[in-house]
């Protein structure tokens, strides 16, 4: 089950996942954050068209964070949250549930199965818990992408853009798993932020793919360059990459891309690439600089028990090696390129 706000990182997240054996991706939550939960639903469907996946469920979620109005990130993720990417419009049809009923009735039929991956805010979630109070018993493990823990915020000084947006929910999720039978596994920034693509990694994706011409974006491209990728999906990608490419040079951070959701996508399909850290965290709800703020307590102070296991170390060359060769790999199966 995969609640998503897509988002450039969350499309990547879909595609790895598509592109894994091993996946079965039960259902898909559209959580509003990057863009409009109604645009996150429009890219989810179109982006199932694009892989010519099988008919998978996508829900809409809740229009809005539990007490504050939406923020979201166009300028990061592009006025349609897949940067240069244009993608057409899906005929499939949206789900008659709520994605919280989503939430609820997936993990209800399979109970102790089922591996709910966040990469989106948390507020779907959340209205499922209230719901559904034995969720967190019903799921089998619960991985998010969110946070920051001992590390700097990408939103605010303190505060990563997920939980930013709906600091309540993720406050209440936490919580709400605090006895579950195992504890979510969380990714924060304090590891994703080394998960960084580079245009060498794209190219990478391309030849896997046999893809014509193998393209490498570069800092002294004409802004907005679209790719003439003759494989539809490394077109997207390269199109979308190249937008998010740009926002973080413009930013201060490099020609490269903190891909962040495939990341997490990555451990809920293989946790053992991650160290894990027990942890207790909590959520900073009140404070005028520190609203959003993910404080984590390892020694104990508040004699309260480990509520997560934190991801804190990782093989990222590691992680690009097994991205490119199955996304690139999936690509070349839907659009063989003999027939491209």
């Amino acid at each position: 089950m995969v609640d998503v706000d897509t988002g450039i990182d969350d499309a990547l997240a879909l595609l790895l996942l598509l592109a894994s054996p091993e996946a079965h991706i039960l259902g898909i939550a559209s959580t509003a954050g990057n863009v409009t939960a109604e645009q996150v639903a429009a890219n989810n469907l179109a982006l199932l068209d694009l892989c010519r996946a099988r008919d998978i469920e996508v829900a809409l979620g809740s229009a809005a964070p539990l007490a504050t109005p939406l923020q979201t990130t166009e300028d990061t993720h592009g006025p349609r949250g897949l940067g240069y990417a244009g993608l057409p419009r899906s005929r499939r049809p949206l789900s008659s549930r709520t994605a919280a009923q989503l939430w609820i009735d997936t993990a209800r039929n399979r109970p102790g199965e089922v591996v709910g991956l966040c990469t989106g805010p948390l507020t779907n979630l959340a209205l499922a818990l209230r719901a559904e109070p034995a969720l967190p018993r019903l799921l089998g493990r619960l991985v998010v992408m969110g946070g920051s823990f001992d590390h700097p915020g990408n939103t605010t000084p303190v505060a990563e853009w997920n939980v930013h947006v709906d600091p309540e929910a993720a406050q209440q999720v936490f919580a709400a798993f605090a006895d579950a039978p195992r504890r979510p596994l969380v990714c924060g920034l304090n590891l994703t932020e080394s998960i960084e693509m580079h245009p060498s990694h794209l190219a990478r994706i391309a030849a896997t793919a046999r893809s014509q011409p193998v393209e490498y974006p570069t800092p002294d491209d004409p802004p907005g360059e679209r790719s003439a990728a003759t494989n539809p999906i490394v077109r997207m990608l390269s199109d979308a990459v190249r937008f998010y490419l740009e926002f973080h040079r413009d930013h201060g951070q490099g020609y490269l891309a903190h891909m962040h959701d495939p990341f997490a996508a990555a451990v809920a399909l293989d946790p053992s690439i991650v160290e894990l850290r027990p942890a207790t965290i909590d959520v900073e709800l009140t404070g005028t600089l520190t609203r959003g703020m993910t404080v984590v307590d390892h020694a104990g102070r508040w004699g309260r028990p480990p509520n997560v296991d934190l991801a804190v170390y990782t093989d990222p060359d590691a992680f690009f090696d097994r991205l490119i060769e199955r996304v690139g790999s999936y690509a070349a199966r839907v659009y063989p390129p003999e027939l491209s």
